[in-house]
């Protein structure tokens, strides 16, 4: 017998991130899903910005979300937390939720990630900030698994329609 899937709500996790004006960039397979590729996916993944303001504002989103660590304590946050426990993985009653101050692949987490991103109208009026097509390729990459080499591939697929059909579509 297969056990019943955890509810995952991106939707809920986004906008109480939204809600609290936190930092933050969507990487992992949502991000991917959302660049366009055929994935399946459970939870999210965000890279915040590791600044104390953002850090507390992060914290509040979490309580908002009933959000505990999935050994079941509080989370507590701030940059010695964040950066100790990377990622910080999480689960609340709206689903699962990595919290990764560096990805693999990037250099500084957030600042680094921010320059390409692009905010992503995903529906329910929300426009989350959504990591580029080529720093998910290189977050990706820089993982060296080889389960992740099919997903490469159809980033890179992506990527190239991007570069030729981007001039068309305004891109």
């Amino acid at each position: 017998m297969m056990a019943e899937p955890l509810p995952f709500d991106p939707y809920a996790i986004l906008a109480a991130l939204e809600r609290r004006r936190v930092n933050y960039v969507v990487i992992g397979a949502f991000a991917r899903v959302v660049q366009g590729a055929e994935e399946i996916t459970h939870g999210l993944d965000v890279v915040p910005a590791i600044r104390a303001e953002n850090l507390r504002r992060l914290a509040l989103a979490l309580d908002d979300l009933g959000a505990s660590r999935v050994d079941g304590e509080r989370v507590v946050l701030d940059e010695a937390t964040i950066h100790g426990e990377a990622p910080l993985e999480l689960s609340s009653p709206a689903g699962e939720l990595k919290v990764v101050p560096e990805p693999a692949g990037t250099r500084g987490g957030y600042d680094d990630l921010r320059r390409a991103a692009t905010r992503e109208p995903i529906g329910k009026g929300l426009r989350p900030s959504v990591a580029s097509t080529a720093d998910l390729a290189r977050m990706l990459a820089a993982l060296g698994r080889e389960t992740d080499v099919p997903k490469l591939i159809a980033l890179r697929r992506l990527q190239a329609l991007e570069r030729d059909l981007g001039p068309e579509l305004g891109l």
